[in-house]
C-alpha cells in the first residue's frame, strides 16, 4: 500500500509542478517579463519542484537527511541516469557557454555542498544563506550575460506568436499545482519514510535512490523529449540547470528554515556527486572532445547501476 501511494503521490507531484510552471510562465507573458528571464527562473525552478517540495517538507518534519540524500541522489541520477540515456540515443555537444560557464557553475556548488559537509556534518543556517546568496548572484550574472548576448546578436528569426492562457486559468493553474504539490509531496515523504522502516532502509538510501529517481522524472522526461527533437543540447542545459538548482536553492532554502544533518547520507555519497559534476567536465575538454558519445553515455549509465549496487 505504501508503494501504491509512493507512486499516486509522485505523479500528483509531477501533475502539480506542470501546472505550477503553466500557470507562472503565463502570469510572466500577462506582465511582459522577457521569455529568456522566465526560461531561467520560472521554468527552471518548475523543474526542480518535485525535488523542492520533498526536501522541504522532509527538512520541516526533522528528516534532514532525506532532503540533502535527495538532493545529492537526484545530481547523481542528473548526470549518469539522465545524460547517460540521452547520449545514448544521440551524442550530445557541448557549447563554449557550456564549457566557461555552465558546468564551472555546476562543479562550484557541489564543491561547495563537499566543504559544508566535508568540515561541519551538517548545513547551517548560515551555510544555506550563503548557497541562496549564491543562487540569487548566479541568476543575476546569467540574466546579464544573456542580456548583453541576445543584443549582441539580436533577433536573427521572428517567434511565433503562441497562443495565451485564458486570463481565468492562470490563478486556477497556479493554486492546483501549489495544493497538488504540498499534498503530494507530504503522502511522498510519509510513504518513503515508512517504506524505509518496513525493509530496514535508512531514510538517506531511500532519499537517494527511490526519491531522487523518482522527483528527477520532470528532467528525464523533458530531456528525453528534447533529445527526440532533434535538441540534445538542451538536455544538458536541463540537467546543469537543475544540479545547480538543487544544491544553491533547494538545499539553501531548507538549511535556512532548519539545520540539516547528514544522518545517513555519507561523504562517499557526497564524493560521488562531486565526481558526477567533474567527468562531465572531463569529457567536454579530454574524452569526448566537446560531446558525450554514445559509449560514454552507456558507461554513465553503468557507473550510476554500480553506484546503486555498492550503496544498497
Amino acid at each position: 500500500m505504501d508503494f501504491l501511494i509512493l507512486i499516486g503521490a509522485l505523479a500528483m507531484i509531477i501533475v502539480a509542478a506542470s501546472l505550477l510552471t503553466d500557470g507562472a510562465v503565463a502570469l510572466a507573458e500577462r506582465l511582459h517579463i522577457p521569455e529568456f528571464i522566465v526560461g531561467l527562473t520560472v521554468v527552471a525552478v518548475g523543474t526542480s519542484m518535485p525535488e523542492l517540495v520533498v526536501s522541504m517538507l522532509a527538512a520541516i518534519g526533522g528528516h534532514g537527511d532525506m532532503a540533502i540524500g535527495n538532493v545529492v541522489g537526484s545530481n547523481i541520477f542528473n548526470v549518469f541516469a539522465i545524460l547517460g540515456v540521452c547520449a545514448i540515443f544521440s551524442p550530445i555537444v557541448f557549447t563554449k557557454k557550456n564549457i566557461r560557464r555552465d558546468i564551472p557553475m555546476c562543479i562550484a556548488a557541489t564543491l561547495a555542498l563537499m566543504v559544508f559537509t566535508l568540515f561541519g556534518g551538517d548545513i547551517s543556517r548560515i551555510e544555506g544563506i550563503i548557497l541562496l546568496v549564491a543562487y540569487v548572484v548566479m541568476i543575476w550574472w546569467t540574466i546579464r550575460a544573456d542580456k548583453a548576448e541576445m543584443v549582441t546578436e539580436g533577433d536573427a528569426q521572428p517567434k511565433a506568436e503562441k497562443p495565451r492562457m485564458a486570463t481565468w486559468k492562470i490563478p486556477v493553474w497556479i493554486l492546483l499545482g501549489l495544493a497538488g504539490l504540498i499534498y503530494g509531496g507530504n503522502l511522498f515523504v510519509s510513504s518513503a519514510t515508512a517504506i524505509a522502516k518496513a525493509f530496514g532502509i535508512s531514510e538517506a538510501v531511500i532519499a537517494i535512490t527511490l526519491l531522487a529517481g523518482g522527483t528527477s522524472l520532470p528532467e528525464l522526461a523533458s530531456s528525453l523529449v528534447s533529445i527526440f527533437k532533434g535538441s540534445p543540447s538542451l538536455a544538458l542545459g536541463n540537467v546543469l540547470g537543475s544540479s545547480i538548482a538543487n544544491i544553491l536553492l533547494i538545499l539553501g532554502a531548507c538549511s535556512t528554515i532548519t539545520p540539516l544533518t547528514m544522518g545517513g547520507v555519507t561523504m562517499f555519497d557526497i564524493y560521488v556527486a562531486v565526481a558526477a559534476a567533474a567527468v562531465i567536465m572531463l569529457s567536454a575538454l579530454v574524452i569526448g572532445r566537446d560531446k558525450i558519445t554514445r559509449i560514454e553515455g552507456l558507461l554513465f549509465v553503468i557507473c550510476y547501476v554500480a553506484y546503486i549496487y555498492v550503496l544498497l
